[in-house]
């Protein structure tokens, strides 16, 4: 029996060579959102909340319906992951008090924090589900991975 390879295998070649020589963020962004977005059937919303200071977070390029514009500083699940600078997997959005919700259908969530070398916090990625418990160990690792390409060497 031939083991089966991960989905994000392909996916993260192709993103490193849609990416490869390209320093700005925006760009990068912008294709990481447009590929995560395309690549996964559960993945409803994709996009990127950029931290521009005071702990607040803007909208980014997404993929999907309208996000919110601002996230204030450290409410909901983005604001959590960009105070803590920690992986938020949420299986149950409304097991969370001060979640916000930009679409009344998300049902799970899944942040990732982008951080540069020197610890700088440049965005989140925010990935939307409206499938409860969408979201794996599995995703994470990858996602993570990815994540790295926007913060850079």
């Amino acid at each position: 029996m031939t083991p089966s390879v991960s989905p994000y295998h392909a996916l993260r070649q192709r993103i490193a060579a849609l990416c490869d020589g390209e320093t700005d963020t925006v760009a990068l962004m912008a294709t990481i959102a447009c590929e995560l977005y395309h690549a996964f059937d559960h993945f409803d919303w994709v996009g990127f909340y950029r931290h521009v200071g005071d702990g607040a977070l803007k909208i980014g390029p997404y993929q999907g319906g309208h996000g919110c514009l601002t996230i204030p500083s450290g409410r909901g699940v983005c604001g959590k992951c960009a105070r803590e600078q920690q992986i938020q997997n949420v299986p149950d959005v409304n097991a969370v008090p001060d979640h916000i919700a930009c679409s009344s259908t998300t049902r799970s969530e899944l942040v990732l924090p982008v951080v540069s070398a020197d610890g700088e916090l440049i965005a989140v990625l925010d990935i939307d589900s409206d499938t409860p418990h969408a979201f794996t160990v599995d995703d994470e690792r990858h996602l993570q991975a990815i994540c790295a390409i926007v913060a850079g060497p």
